[in-house]
């Protein structure tokens, strides 16, 4: 099935590839028989008999502005072209949801509903090499829906559902006649503590004061109360020197003068 070159749009319309993929599979299917669905294996039986085209798929946004500043017109198009010379081999209009179905058995084929000269339709398989850029695929089809407004009553459904539970919110205020008290530390100034406690029910969150505690006393050490206890004097030299001796092993010994050679007799000492 191949169809002429679309039509040319205005001058001042603007267009947006908004997915690409390189390689696609086209396949000549047959007619859908149940209501379940497609399912590709009926497409790939027989070592692919049923495909007839290798080419790229392009998903085009189009924006048309409207006349007297009316803001824009936006269609979105599927392009199957051939992949060496561009030539346009079909196009689908994405106009609702039903213009491409996921198949039952796959993750990466899909059918397609594409239409030709004189608006002759046609539903056509695709199928993806890789399952990264047919989830790349469905992905950009859902956004499609919502820009167009063509979401199915379960996509509306879920979106207002994640919609009112993310404007429910915990209310964290304060109410009515509810207070914070914030106490840190009990010292502090009188003054200040009588201030905060009259603030108290008025729904004011308090302030804490902040005080640097002094040093401890000794009463509050444990010692008893009283005065600031005195360090003892340090040692003479002559005690340093005794002790220097008793730590040796010796101790002086007294002796008299007459023991030491000094007989002072009745004429006092050296005379």
């Amino acid at each position: 099935m191949t169809t002429s070159a679309p039509a040319p749009h205005p001058a001042d319309a603007i267009q947006r590839v908004l997915f690409i993929a390189s390689t696609v599979h086209i396949y000549n299917i047959p007619p859908l028989t149940s209501n379940k669905g497609y399912a590709a294996s009926a497409w790939t039986a027989d070592n692919n008999k049923r495909q007839i085209f290798t080419g790229r798929l392009r998903v085009i946004e189009t924006a048309i502005p409207l006349p007297k500043d009316a803001g824009e017109s936006l269609s979105t198009e599927i392009l199957l072209e051939d992949p060496s010379t561009g030539e346009l081999f079909a196009k689908a209009p994405y106009t609702d949801a039903g213009a491409v179905e996921a198949v039952l058995d796959s993750s990466r084929f899909f059918a397609i509903r594409v239409v030709g000269d004189g608006g002759m339709k046609a539903t056509l398989g695709i199928g993806f090499e890789e399952r990264g850029e047919a989830i790349d695929f469905g992905i950009c089809l859902q956004e499609c829906r919502k820009i167009l407004g063509l979401e199915t009553a379960s996509e509306r459904k879920s979106a207002a559902k994640a919609k009112a539970e993310a404007e429910v919110k915990k209310d964290y205020g304060l109410k009515e006649g509810q207070t914070i008290m914030v106490d840190i530390g009990r010292k502090g100034r009188r003054k200040a503590r009588d201030d905060d406690a009259g603030a108290e029910g008025s729904g004011v969150v308090e302030n804490a004061l902040f005080s640097i505690k002094p040093p401890p006393g000794p009463s509050e050490k444990g010692g008893g109360g009283g005065a600031m206890p005195t360090l003892a004097p340090p040692p003479s030299a002559q005690d340093v020197r005794a002790e220097k001796r008793r730590s040796r092993g010796f101790e002086p010994v007294e002796k008299t003068a007459a023991e030491l050679g000094f007989d002072d007799g009745d004429f006092g000492e050296f005379q």
